[in-house]
Formats: C-alpha cells, sequence, structure tokens
C-alpha cells in the first residue's frame, strides 16, 4: 500500500512540476532556437512512427504514368518548392527559416526496396499535414488522384536536372 501512495504522490507532484514549467512559458519556442536534442530526437521519433502507422493501410496506385509527372510537378513547384526545393536548389528564404528544416525532396533519392512504404507515407504527410511544422494538410483542397500525381513526381524529382524540372513543372 504504501508503494502505492508513493507512486501516486510521484505522479502528482510530476503533473504539478510539469504543468508549472508549461505555464511558466520558459521553455524556448522561437523557430531560431532548435529543441534540446532528447526533445527533437522525441519529437522526431513520434512523428515517423505516426505517419509509418497512419499510412501502412494505404493502397499506391501505378505512379509510372506520364500525366502523373506532369500534373505533379506543376503543383510541387506551384506549392512546395519553396520549402522543399528543386533541382539545382540549395535552400531558399523560406526554407532556412524553418524549424524543423523541411526535408529536400529534391535530393531525397527513394530507396527501391521502400518505394512503396516511401509513397505511402508520402501520399499521407501531403493529404494530412504535419502539426506544429509548416506543413499543410493539402487533402483539404485537393483529392487523392492530384495528391498521388505529387508522390510519382516526388519520387521522380531526384532524377531530373534543373532545366528538365523547368520544362516538366510548366503550366500551360
Amino acid at each position: 500500500m504504501n508503494l502505492l501512495k508513493s507512486v501516486l504522490l510521484l505522479s502528482v507532484v510530476a503533473g504539478v512540476a510539469g504543468a508549472t514549467f508549461i505555464y511558466s512559458g520558459l521553455y524556448p519556442i522561437g523557430a531560431d532556437d532548435p529543441h534540446t536534442p532528447v526533445v527533437f530526437s522525441l519529437l522526431e521519433t513520434t512523428r515517423d512512427r505516426s505517419v509509418e502507422h497512419a499510412s501502412a493501410n494505404i493502397q499506391v496506385p501505378n505512379l509510372d504514368a506520364p500525366e502523373l509527372l506532369l500534373s505533379g510537378g506543376a503543383d510541387y513547384n506551384d506549392m512546395c518548392a519553396s520549402c522543399h526545393l528543386k533541382p539545382g536548389m540549395k535552400s531558399s528564404d523560406l526554407s532556412i527559416g524553418l524549424y524543423p528544416k523541411p526535408p529536400n525532396l529534391a535530393k531525397h533519392e527513394v530507396d527501391e526496396t521502400r518505394k512503396l512504404s516511401e509513397a505511402r507515407m508520402q501520399f499521407w504527410v501531403i493529404k494530412h499535414g504535419i502539426k506544429a511544422s509548416a506543413m499543410p494538410a493539402w487533402g483539404l483542397t485537393h483529392d487523392d488522384k492530384r495528391i498521388w500525381a505529387m508522390v510519382a513526381f516526388i519520387q521522380r524529382m531526384p532524377k531530373l536536372t534543373p532545366e528538365q524540372y523547368q520544362i516538366i513543372t510548366a503550366r500551360n
């Protein structure tokens, strides 16, 4: 019984200490002040595992159709390139100021053994976004076909030259 009382007391003390810290406003929340390594690791792991779990049962359509590359490329250029960059681009004013840093998708080679898994996760992230990361939920304004077209483009983009990117992403 004493062990139960001790655990309960420690839980209450930890809860009060946590609430006091949260409401104190002492944690630096600015995007120009990185999280501690422990907090960053916990947040990254939580995000990665959550996306992997949420996307596990998504059915991936055939992403090889040329029209997907063209429509997805134009959308990527309009909506994604300022954060996630494009071939030949090292940074942008927007990508520099974001924390956590958005991945440079122009350099993200898809591992062939994880191609379907990565496609599911990319689809889920584009559709639902990521809280507190500046990644919007495009599924609120875009249908699944349009999102799959962006996934198809993202998977092929690392192999594009800046000139090929320019041609493919041009809108009519």
